[in-house]
């Protein structure tokens, strides 16, 4: 259609961030209200994202888990014609208490397609099976390097789910290091999405283009175009990374072989060294 981008191969899938934990003070492409937040979903999906990513919040602006606060957004974005998933996250941010986190998503009355749930923080396998008991995928988030050390991972990978065909893992590696994604492929058979925070968004990008995984961008994630330029909307930055991710120069979703027969990340046995890799740090790509 014109004026419409077309979605990324479906081997690479695309995430976009709307809002993440920033402020209004961080800028005007940083979407707050309601409103803002499905003009902006809309934007970013017209653009090629395949899938949304909201952190609902209070008319003062203070991320929530209330069913009062969820509810409404989830309602606003699908009754706007938002068809693609729309994942809310089940996190410290919104809820500090891991008891109040979990009494917040058993009390949901409007349900997202896709909680995620940060491996690193107190109560997530809890957490992680009540959404699976109600019907709502998982999305393990996983930080690789870092001060997180290798916690997050050996948690997951120690976490016996229930049903694998519905969660994913979120892995958010510290720096675009191949050595830090290299133990992935031991993972249980679940799809994986890679996504960098600010300096680290766009070369993880790349990343995840070049060994065949998920993405993620978005003004929750960087406020930056790949020329450093300040981005102006989650459509900018959605249009940026689709340029990225099937970039035949960069190994992209266009380039010959990616994402094309046997995959980068191949399950497998555990060995002990995954873990120490998920501890360590390096200089990004």
């Amino acid at each position: 259609m014109p004026g419409v981008s077309p979605r990324v191969a479906p081997q690479v899938s695309l995430q976009v961030s709307l809002n993440g934990s920033r402020g209004a003070a961080e800028g005007g492409a940083v979407p707050m209200s309601p409103e803002d937040l499905v003009e902006a979903a809309l934007g970013a999906v017209a653009a090629g994202a395949g899938e949304v990513l909201v952190h609902p919040r209070t008319p003062c602006g203070r991320e929530s888990l209330s069913p009062r606060v969820v509810g409404p957004a989830l309602e606003a974005l699908r009754g706007a014609g938002i068809g693609v998933p729309v994942t809310v996250p089940a996190a410290v941010g919104a809820e500090p208490d891991a008891a109040g986190r979990l009494e917040r998503v058993r009390s949901w009355a409007v349900l997202p397609d896709r909680a995620a749930v940060d491996f690193g923080e107190p109560g997530a396998e809890e957490l992680a099976l009540a959404l699976l008991e109600r019907g709502v995928a998982v999305d393990a988030v996983v930080a690789l390097g870092g001060p997180a050390g290798p916690e997050p991972l050996a948690r997951f990978l120690a976490w016996p789910a229930p049903d694998h065909g519905r969660v994913r893992l979120v892995a958010e590696p510290a720096t675009a290091d191949p050595a830090l994604v290299a133990g992935l492929r031991w993972l249980p058979p679940v799809p994986v999405v890679l996504c960098g925070r600010e300096a680290a968004a766009w070369p993880v990008l790349r990343l995840a283009a070049r060994c065949g995984t998920g993405a993620r961008i978005g003004v929750g994630d960087v406020l930056r175009l790949p020329d450093g330029r300040p981005a102006r909307s989650n459509a900018e930055l959605v249009r940026a990374a689709i340029a990225e991710l099937t970039s035949p120069a960069d190994g992209g979703a266009a380039g010959a072989g990616a994402g094309r027969g046997q995959p980068v990340l191949r399950p497998g046995p555990v060995p002990a060294r995954v873990l120490e890799a998920g501890a360590g740090t390096s200089a990004g790509a």
